[in-house]
């Protein structure tokens, strides 16, 4: 879930820098030994690819807390690198986007629109909100009341739960008829 969120904010970053046809591929679970999601997007010029790497990973280190693994080809420009585990930043110029073409590498790898990607977060969150609010019904249901004594203290449950059923064997016994005493007789 906090992937999806991650993936997110980067992919909003890549679109306030300008990054061309930017793209979220969710890996195949046979892949995703590798990683989650790729986000892949295309810049003009090397310093456009280093500003939109370099936006990436202040974002995310400031609003997220997170720090990329790794970071590859940031010297040159042409293709970054930006590692996150579960998730994978490519930032490329646009020729060596074509000439790699990592979408086709990754035909498995299902294309994921930041659209339909928002609707895809969206339904998460509200199922967990839902999951958090039926936890919270469970544990704020009221409590029996508990009776308290003269002196203070907390009466035992056990003694309140014992008195109806003495009640009720009085009652027994009151409807059964007067009860007749054994005496000794001498003699």
């Amino acid at each position: 879930m906090k992937s999806r969120i991650l993936v997110q904010a980067a992919a909003a970053v890549c679109e306030d820098k300008k990054g061309q046809d930017t793209r979220i591929l969710e890996l195949d679970p046979i892949d995703s030994g590798l990683s989650d999601f790729f986000l892949v997007t295309s810049a003009s010029n090397d310093r456009q690819a280093i500003a939109i790497a370099d936006e990436i990973e202040a974002r995310l280190k400031r609003d997220f807390g997170v720090y990329a693994h790794s970071v590859e080809g940031r010297r040159k420009g042409d293709w970054i690198l930006l590692d996150y585990v579960d998730f994978v930043v490519h930032v490329f110029l646009a020729e060596r986007r074509a000439f790699y073409d990592i979408e086709r590498l990754r035909k498995s790898a299902r294309p994921v629109t930041p659209a339909e990607f928002d609707a895809e977060l969206k339904e998460a969150l509200a199922e967990k909100t839902r999951a958090v609010r039926t936890k919270s019904a469970v544990k704020t249901r009221p409590a029996a009341a508990k009776s308290v004594t003269k002196a203070g203290k907390p009466a035992k449950r056990a003694a309140a739960a014992k008195k109806p059923v003495k009640k009720a064997a009085a009652a027994k016994k009151k409807a059964a008829g007067p009860s007749q005493k054994k005496t000794k007789r001498s003699g």
